[in-house]
């Protein structure tokens, strides 16, 4: 995996729950306005508590992406599909 050996020594255990961390890759969905991206990314996670940890460089790439999604700023995002809101109760 893409993690860097700075980052996952950084984090022994789970700073959380005192947990082991294992590296995986996951989900991420990110809302900005009213869109929201998609993304698989690299991260540690707590095998007890389930808590992700990311390195810096993705925590920026994170609030980049948001920042476009609320200035409506898309054109090098790829449109996948739409999304509803149902009704409530």
């Amino acid at each position: 995996m893409a993690l860097e050996r700075r980052f996952k020594e950084a984090f022994a255990l789970c700073p959380v729950c005192g947990g082991e961390l294992a590296e995986k890759r996951v989900e991420k969905l990110l809302r900005g306005g009213t869109d929201t991206a998609h993304l698989e990314i690299d991260a540690l996670v707590c095998r007890r508590c389930g808590e992700r940890f990311y390195p810096e460089e993705t925590v920026r790439r994170f609030e980049k992406i948001r920042g476009k999604l609320s200035r409506e700023e898309t054109d090098d995002l790829t449109l996948v599909g739409s999304s509803y809101e149902a009704p409530g109760d």
